[in-house]
């Protein structure tokens, strides 16, 4: 049996349809990732044993390939982790597959199974709406990924027993709600800058007018404090 989860990949800000196929046949217990991945797609198996392991799921004792479609589409980042799993938990009949068909996934697993924040949360949402397919993302990637639109399906677990209880009907995911990340407080001060007097003053020029700001990479390391300077432009900027 082949068990398959709607993912994206990213090309710039565009999600392009992947789709994460588990199987578990019998052979020699390893588990196999292909399609293309990157080093943290391949380091996913890690993560997604260690999860269901704390999820209280035990890995079965055969051969499990992971297969990601199309195999010729470069794969890059932690966010297929959560797919991978949902699919692999599927498989062994732990949730209903058939549940799964309706959403796109995406999310990166910690090993202690909750699931982490991952980039791309508005791209994969938009992508699935336009697909008429819902969202499964990170609890923190919820309220990003309800811009997207207010008629589709978000689902946004803290966990995989979340997420599995969810399916199972024992427990209820509400839609998360539309807002924006609260802004840092210990943002770095332009003021800690000694000298340097006309790249500040580049700086504040920049962020007063919202200008497009270019600085050059040196390899003089007596120079490179244009990280440093950089850095400070959000807390230096106007709300807008």
């Amino acid at each position: 049996m082949v068990a398959r989860v709607r993912t994206v990949a990213f090309q710039g800000i565009e999600a392009v349809p992947v789709d994460v196929q588990v199987m578990i046949a019998p052979g020699k217990v390893n588990m196999h990732i292909v399609g293309l991945g990157d080093k943290a797609v391949a380091e996913s198996r890690e993560r997604v044993q260690a999860a269901l392991h704390a999820s209280g799921l035990s890995m079965p004792s055969k051969k499990v390939t992971v297969n990601l479609a199309p195999a010729d589409l470069p794969k890059e980042g932690s966010h297929y982790d959560l797919p991978i799993a949902l699919g692999l938990m599927a498989a062994l009949g732990a949730i209903p597959g058939d549940m799964l068909a309706g959403y796109v996934v995406l999310g990166e697993l910690s090993l202690d199974g909750t699931i982490a924040a991952v980039a791309g949360a508005l791209p994969a949402a938009i992508a699935a709406n336009a697909e008429g397919k819902g969202l499964i993302c990170p609890f923190a990637c919820g309220p990003e990924a309800a811009w997207a639109g207010k008629d589709f399906d978000i689902l946004a677990p803290r966990s995989l027993i979340a997420i599995a209880n969810h399916f199972r009907g024992t427990q209820v995911l509400s839609r998360p709600e539309a807002g924006i990340h609260a802004a840092a407080l210990d943002l770095p001060d332009l003021a800690d800058i000694k000298g340097q007097e006309t790249a500040k003053r580049a700086l504040e020029v920049a962020a007063a007018g919202g200008h497009n700001l270019l600085m050059m990479w040196t390899k003089d390391p007596r120079l490179r404090r244009q990280f440093a300077i950089a850095a400070r432009m959000a807390d230096l900027a106007p709300l807008r």
